[in-house]
């Protein structure tokens, strides 16, 4: 790749000619923006608020790239070709009108692939544009761009998630020795490949919409507060109810808000504005409306790496433990404590499956519970090949986990399994339960799981918390068929199974109080151990 000429202009200089030439007023930021651009080393990551212009920078960008070089090879590549290709007409558009390199640089060639006149690779393009799930194994270029390859409906799942980083993988094998990957977007999602691009080492310019952010979650007849800065913005609420304060609707002193009238739920305060000549006042509280959720409010203009849809089972409202069960048998009576908690309840649920490609996995719980309604996930499995070697991978949790009882969801290829089972625990003393689940799976794992979260009293095992279980709660929409959502169908049987405990500790059936507190029965006559 040749050097760039020192004779010629710097980026900053051909966008600010550029921008006299088109009539418009930059904002400085825009200068930090070019700066970076010119200096990013092999791996660059941009980021910025919807609408502050990045696609349009990158195309001077690119236009300078070739004004400085023409042999100059670039691979352009966004969510899809179209997309991909407006930037292309972008930059075709750029160099036919700048000053600096409509009398010089002449083009040949499409959208998809052109040439500038003195580019001497008749094999690969100066500029090519397509969409990241596009062909591009023969491909050759000095710089690779993904221009807002990440959105919703490539990352909606685990398996479209890792089909993008597979694909961005491939982007290694068509650089060309000391090219350079540049990464331009704003998070879709909580596992976003732009923290991963950070991870890296990558150079990096992350321009949020507002500099200082502060939030209260949910704000309950809230009069007052501390903020660490001196808003500039308070907005409470989000979707079509969302407000956007005034200064007579507060008053500002010492790090104390105070608001002349009380307020309820989301409350974001934030600092100044990152562009506010063009995204004025009015216009965010408009925008802040028309967000249906925080989480694509705080995404895309925060830049937050949070999904865009709405999340009914959050990972981060699990309680994560690490001590394992400790069993003591005293006068014939098995007792178990998980850490300080007494346990007194013990479900293990197997959602049956063959492991065939486009079904569900197969998947064995251990769920605990304690007296005042904690439920403790304590292991989950994906069991691996036939019925019996599944049997015999749930034998060895049945011996660690000292389980009496096995309950099997007898649904579908279920039906045979409980047999098998029962060969592969004799003599264990572990009895093996049938079950049928009935009903709207989705709705079934909502009814299930959604309550003891938001209510604070599911923990789970951090050996679970780092499975493909937590992913697969954040990805679970209960409106959509056909997900991953193996690990969840499995808890959630597990759960409405689960008796429910009622502490006798006030009064006994005549009303009578007891002399003695913790006595515990419960709500259903199975056998717990």
């Amino acid at each position: 790749m040749a050097e760039q000429s020192t004779k010629k202009v710097d980026f900053a200089t051909f966008y600010a000619m550029w921008s006299v030439a088109n009539g418009w007023a930059v904002p400085d930021f825009h200068f930090l923006v070019c700066d970076f651009l010119q200096a990013f080393n092999r791996l660059g990551l941009l980021m910025m608020p919807r609408g502050h212009a990045k696609s349009t920078i990158l195309g001077v960008y690119n236009a300078w790239r070739y004004y400085c070089n023409p042999k100059y090879r670039i691979l352009h590549q966004g969510d899809q070709d179209g997309t991909a290709r407006k930037t292309s007409r972008d930059v075709k558009s750029i160099l036919n009108r700048h000053p600096l390199t409509r009398d010089c640089i002449k083009l040949r060639g499409d959208v998809a692939f052109w040439w500038v006149n003195e580019s001497d690779d008749e094999r690969n393009p100066s500029m090519q544009a397509s969409g990241i799930l596009s062909n591009i194994t023969s491909s050759r270029a000095d710089e690779i761009q993904n221009d807002d390859v990440e959105v919703p409906k490539n990352i909606s799942s685990a398996e479209l998630r890792e089909k993008l980083r597979y694909r961005l993988s491939e982007q290694i094998h068509i650089l060309v020795p000391n090219g350079k990957r540049l990464f331009v977007g704003t998070p879709h999602t909580y596992e976003t490949i732009y923290d991963e691009i950070k991870a890296l080492g990558a150079d990096c310019l992350i321009l949020k919409m507002f500099k200082n952010e502060q939030r209260i979650d949910n704000a309950v007849s809230l009069t007052s507060c501390f903020v660490g800065f001196e808003p500039v913005y308070i907005f409470v609420g989000i979707g079509k109810n969302a407000r956007l304060l005034k200064e007579d609707d507060y008053d500002y002193h010492d790090g104390q808000v105070t608001f002349y009238e009380e307020h309820n739920g989301i409350i974001d305060f934030y600092g100044a504005a990152l562009w506010p000549e063009r995204f004025t006042a009015s216009e965010m509280e408009s925008r802040r409306k028309e967000c249906r959720l925080i989480n694509e409010w705080d995404s895309q203009y925060q830049l937050h790496a949070k999904p865009v849809h709405e999340m009914r089972l959050k990972p981060d409202m699990l309680k994560v433990y690490s001590d394992e069960t400790i069993f003591r048998e005293v006068n014939n009576s098995v007792s178990c404590k998980i850490g300080d908690k007494i346990i007194t309840g013990c479900r293990a649920y197997w959602d049956v499956s063959l492991g065939k490609v486009g079904s569900d996995g197969s998947v064995f719980t251990v769920l605990y519970s304690d007296d005042i309604g904690n439920l403790f996930w304590h292991r989950t499995k994906s069991l691996l090949g036939e019925i019996d070697e599944q049997c015999t991978q749930i034998k060895e949790i049945v011996k660690s986990q000292n389980l009496s009882c096995v309950t099997i969801e007898t649904n579908g290829v279920g039906g045979f399994a409980p047999a098998i089972l029962r060969k592969a625990l004799n003599g264990l003393g572990c009895a093996v339960v049938e079950h049928h689940a009935k009903g709207n799976k989705e709705q079934r794992i909502l009814q299930a799981i959604e309550s003891p979260l938001s209510g604070g009293y599911l923990w789970v095992h951090e050996s679970v918390y780092n499975s493909e279980a937590i992913p697969q709660m954040s990805d679970f929409n209960p409106a959509t068929k056909n997900q991953k959502d193996d690990y969840l169908d499995s808890l959630s049987g597990a759960i409405l199974l689960t008796p429910v405990k009622i502490k006798r500790a006030n009064v006994n059936q005549t009303g009578r109080p007891f002399n003695h507190v913790g006595r515990t029965v419960t709500a259903n006559i199975q056998t717990e151990w």
